[in-house]
């Protein structure tokens, strides 16, 4: 063993054992969409006295992470992102109501004089009166104006006496400012009043509830009155178990907004959806994975098993840096981490088919020096296919937002691994067993000693492809055309993740049909709803812009005929985001080109990235037509799919040049036709075998993965398909026709390049 492999030994099993370990030890992070819960995003708004900026918007983050907290929740999250809005994760919180409650449009914390307590609220009121319910439920207290607000509150904090035992857990609040003055002030009022009436007590206010009422010294007679409580310190005690201290505590020290806030965004998934969906996406993984590890050994032997097991480090070194790096799995990210077992077959067999042409042409000494060669040979295809896809997932990771932002990021982690495992982990194994004796011995079984069936027919055959080049154009615009119009005459669909609005998913007892549903909704006020069923008997509902009493509403009106509905999805995003959502869609797809085409530009001649360009057009208004014509909902996953999709089709447009742009070279004096019809020869078997082994994944995703992956999954198996045909018969023809029309001078023939490994007399790679 030479001194790199030993290399890469070494580090293959530095990596493997790193992984095993990280696997065994810890989990990641599930988004909300897996183990349920709310989310809510905040938009920070300016006032005319205060303009939001991060720190401003720093500011209002601590105050809801203060009152966040209150709640108990395990792990609740507040984030800021960007220059004014805050993200918060309720865990374990379906009732985004509730969640309302607890974030509030604009959380003010005040405190007020009492002026009187009676058992219910007057029928007439006089204008600008203040009557609030206790917080003991005790009648109606008429309050003054805010004496004071919880912006000159510098800390409460919920505590014990440990002197004096029987007193129990009372709250003791520190002022700031003026905070402390003020609290002599209002306190030194009441204090006059007599123990045990409304006056004597001091309201405190959130969001116009009553949290607490203390009333002044109520055992100290008349000693605070005038001069108050002073020392900008003050306790409230009673009977307080020590959560409701700490709540009452964490409730005080948050204080007031500086600026108002208001809900933009709000997602709840019940805790049955996520865990259907870790379940699906686990059998959609072992299904596809294993479908594909029997296609690939049967078609590659002995180096397609060592394949397999490469894959299965892929699995483990994705899982673990997903790990390690605190990123939060999601939804879509849990189809990335699956979609990326089949792309990361791609590479390995590049690798393998370029092994078994330099073995079969005896451009190389031996089984090992022929996969040494493959490795080398396909290194250049393999670069440029990855770049492509981490193109695309980049511009999903600062673009996107939200659950498909997950998917960038588990697709980029999954498109580094799958080159690790392929680059270094399967090259170890397949390089080590094919040097063994019972392979040498059988060249057979190594999967690299022949070309496989589908090589030899297409050789045997000799398809003159080429020859036909302006039909395939044709056939090309026909299907262009039909997906355009299909966007023109039905529309795209948009969700309301573009176009603002609610979307409810209702599992309800008794099954019921989408007509008996929409009946109820409309009776509930709701006529326009677009009301569908799920793939597994669920109800989903989507409407404009309502409120959560509203959304209720709609639910209850649905138990009404359905025996009980439970909320399992209830999403909610207001115009102004979808509008921005869909304007970041726009401008992902613009990116996505231009970075495509530069990529192109730098790669290629021009007249081989008009081809690519037009196989790219074909494949993403076939996908967006077929949207279009069967109404099918484009939302943030089909802009995932979409942009993987470009990925994935300049990927397999660069293999087809690459092959090109090297046959040409080494037969420079031939036309171009025959020239690009050996070439598509050379890799369709490659394109074909990626294909199948990418289709098995999608496929088990489709039929398991539900609405949303089910969705996803289809319009990249359309990608997939359309692509396989593109890239070969689009764009090549294309190639062909402008090379025609505008030639380029003859290239040079290269000069061979001698491997180092091969023999002397038959070591040349052409």
């Amino acid at each position: 063993m030479n001194r790199s492999s030993l290399v890469r030994a070494l580090l293959a099993f530095f990596v493997l054992a790193a992984s095993t370990y990280v696997v065994l030890t810890a989990k990641p992070e599930l988004g909300l969409d897996l183990r349920g819960g709310t989310q809510i995003v905040l938009e920070a708004k300016d006032t005319p006295e205060v303009k939001v900026n991060k720190e401003i918007t720093d500011n209002v983050t601590q105050v809801l992470h203060r009152r966040v907290d209150a709640l108990g929740l395990a792990e609740p999250n507040v984030t800021r992102q960007g220059e004014n809005r805050i993200i918060v994760e309720l865990p374990g919180v379906q009732d985004p109501r509730e969640a309302a409650k607890v974030v509030g449009k604009t959380a003010q914390l005040t405190f007020h004089e009492v002026l009187n307590q009676v058992a219910e609220k007057p029928a007439k009121t006089a204008k600008g009166e203040i009557w609030l319910p206790s917080d003991a439920g005790a009648g109606v207290l008429q309050l003054a104006k805010p004496a004071m607000t919880g912006q000159l509150v510098s800390g409460a904090d919920g505590m014990i006496d440990p002197q004096q035992p029987g007193q129990g857990w009372f709250v003791q609040m520190k002022f700031k400012g003026d905070g402390g003055k003020i609290w002599a002030d209002i306190t030194g009022k009441a204090a006059c009043e007599q123990v045990n009436t409304p006056k004597r007590m001091i309201a405190i206010v959130l969001d116009n509830e009553v949290i607490s009422a203390p009333q002044v010294d109520p055992n100290g007679g008349n000693q605070l009155c005038g001069s108050g409580i002073p020392g900008g310190t003050s306790t409230i005690s009673g009977s307080f178990t020590e959560a409701e201290a700490k709540d009452l505590a964490a409730l005080i020290e948050g204080g007031s907004l500086p600026v108002p806030v208001e809900i933009i965004d709000q997602r709840s998934v019940g805790p049955s959806l996520g865990k259907d969906a870790i379940q699906a996406s686990a059998e959609a993984a072992i299904i596809g994975l294993g479908l594909t590890a029997i296609f690939i050994i049967f078609v590659y032997r002995l180096v397609g098993l060592m394949a397999v097991l490469g894959l299965i480090g892929y699995a483990a070194m994705s899982y673990a840096a997903l790990t390690v790096l605190g990123a939060t799995l999601t939804l879509p990210g849990l189809a990335g981490f699956v979609l990326a077992i089949g792309m990361a077959v791609d590479a390995n067999v590049l690798v393998f088919e370029r092994a078994r042409e330099d073995h079969i042409a005896g451009r190389t000494d031996g089984l090992r020096r022929s996969l040494r060669s493959g490795f080398q040979n396909a290194l250049s295809a393999i670069a440029d296919s990855n770049i492509t896809t981490l193109l695309a997932a980049g511009l999903l990771f600062f673009l996107a937002a939200g659950p498909v932002r997950g998917f960038g990021v588990t697709l980029s982690i999954g498109v580094l691994a799958s080159l690790l495992s392929a680059l270094v982990v399967t090259r170890v194994l397949a390089e080590f067993f094919v040097s063994r004796k019972f392979v040498l011995r059988r060249p057979g079984l190594s999967g690299i000693d022949g070309h496989g069936r589908f090589r030899t027919w297409l050789e045997s055959r000799r398809p003159a492809l080429m020859d036909h080049s302006r039909r395939w154009l044709l056939i090309s615009a026909v299907v262009i055309a039909v997906s355009v119009a299909g966007v023109v005459v039905r529309g795209l669909n948009l969700g309301i993740e573009f176009t603002g609005g609610r979307l409810l998913e209702v599992s309800t007892a008794q099954r019921i049909t989408p007509d008996q549903a929409r009946s109820a909704v409309g009776e509930a006020g709701y006529p326009t709803a677009i009301v569908q069923a799920t793939d597994n008997d669920n109800v989903t509902v989507r409407t404009g812009t309502i409120s959560d009493e509203e959304a209720e509403k709609v639910r209850e009106s649905i138990a009404r005929i359905g025996g009980s509905a439970e909320l399992v999805r209830n999403e909610s995003i207001g115009p102004s985001l979808g509008e921005e959502l869909r304007n970041k869609g726009l401008i992902a797809l613009g990116i996505a080109l231009l970075a495509q085409l530069a990529y192109l530009a730098a790669r290629f001649r021009w007249t081989f990235g008009a081809g690519a360009v037009l196989a790219l057009i074909q494949n993403v208004a076939v996908v967006a037509g077929v949207f279009a014509w069967t109404g099918k909902p484009v939302d943030g996953i089909f802009l995932a799919a979409i942009l993987t999709i470009i990925g994935y089709t300049v990927n397999d447009s660069v293999v087809v040049f690459d092959r090109i742009r090297e046959t040409r070279s080494a037969r420079a004096t031939e036309n171009l036709g025959p020239v690009i019809d050996t070439a598509i020869v050379n890799v369709l078997p490659r394109t074909v075998n990626t294909g199948i082994s990418t289709l098995f994944i999608l496929a088990a995703l489709l039929i398991l993965g539900g609405d949303s992956l089910g969705d996803f999954s289809l319009a990249l198996l359309l990608g997939i398909l359309v692509g396989t045909y593109s890239s070969n018969l689009t764009a090549a023809p294309l190639l062909l026709e402008l090379e025609r029309r505008y030639p380029a001078p003859p290239p040079r023939p290269k000069r061979a390049q001698v491997d180092r490994d091969a023999a002397p007399d038959r070591g040349a790679v052409v």
